[in-house]
């Protein structure tokens, strides 16, 4: 082997280790992208709910969404529909989404994360909160629901 062959060895092997780096660091960014997108997502979800707002329920869910309520039921995407109804809106409370946790794995997402609950109740305001997992596929350049399931979260008890 000559010294002139060696520099023309190792420029291969710099070139690939530059394009490995940087192809990773756009993968990377690429799963920021997507969790903040479903969590985005999700949020809009939790909003959509509180306002009764069907057409953005739809809009957020695929056909074949399905979830687990808190009481343990599990609904249809029909039947999740058909309970934020118009006409079946009531005062709602006022939900946020806390603590997210999300994982991308292709064009599969999950989120779970903390409902932090505020209701107004005989002129006092109640503190509740939930714990809740989703589960978001990417369709095309969109992410919908697929899932969700609800969790209480029971209160903290005072020391005995």
């Amino acid at each position: 082997m000559t010294s002139s062959s060696l520099p023309q060895r190792r420029f291969p092997f710099a070139s690939s280790l530059a394009t490995f780096a940087f192809c990773t660091t756009f993968a990377q960014a690429a799963l920021a992208d997507d969790a903040a997108d479903v969590l985005n997502l999700v949020r809009q979800h939790v909003a959509a709910q509180t306002r009764f707002d069907v057409p953005a329920l739809t809009a957020l869910t695929a056909d074949n969404y399905v979830e687990v309520s808190p009481m343990g039921e599990v609904d249809t995407r029909e039947k999740m529909l058909a309970f934020y109804a118009p006409e079946k809106k009531t005062a709602t409370p006022v939900i946020t989404v806390e603590e997210p946790l999300v994982r991308v794995t292709g064009g599969t997402a999950v989120l779970i994360g903390k409902l932090a609950i505020s209701v107004n109740a005989g002129g006092q305001q109640r503190q509740m909160a939930m714990r809740a997992s989703y589960v978001a596929i990417k369709e095309g350049a969109n992410w919908k629901l697929m899932s969700a399931q609800y969790t209480g979260i029971a209160p903290k008890r005072p020391a005995q």
